[in-house]
């Protein structure tokens, strides 16, 4: 019976002391919301959206109205990656890293190609991502 009572006292002590992680609440500091490797438009841009009618066109794409909400408008920017078009299937964009400063964010862009060794869809293909920066701050795109 000791070792019963001395067991379920020291788990209990384990236990209290034991705390689950706490949510600080802070959003991270930015959200892919789409990142395809067809769908995109046929050239080459990178677009930053601040103002709020920019952003709600964003809303009227059926896969994004549902991620942008109307507080994400006011304090959130977006940005449009758009790689153009390919010839071939295997490629894509995506952010590389986001790095937030006192003045800005700065994003870092990696576009991707086919292996030489893949096989590939010979078809055209547009590759975009779209992305939710959670700041007004200017954005700078590397």
């Amino acid at each position: 019976m000791k070792k019963i009572s001395m067991s379920l006292l020291t788990l209990l002590l384990m236990a209290c002391g034991a705390s689950a992680p706490k949510d600080s609440g802070k959003k991270p500091l930015y959200e892919v919301l789409a990142q395809k490797t067809d769908g995109g438009a046929n050239i080459h841009f990178f677009e930053i959206l601040t103002e709020p009618n920019e952003i709600r066109m964003l809303q009227n794409d059926s896969e994004l109205k549902n991620k942008i909400s109307p507080i994400d408008v006011q304090k959130s920017n977006f940005v449009i990656l758009n790689m153009g078009e390919k010839n071939t299937g295997g490629y894509s964009i995506a952010v590389e890293s986001v790095v937030e400063t006192d003045k800005n964010i700065i994003i870092s862009v990696k576009e991707n190609g086919p292996a030489s060794d893949s096989i590939i869809t010979q078809d055209y293909t547009y590759p975009f991502c779209v992305v939710k920066i959670n700041s007004k701050k200017e954005i700078i795109i590397k």
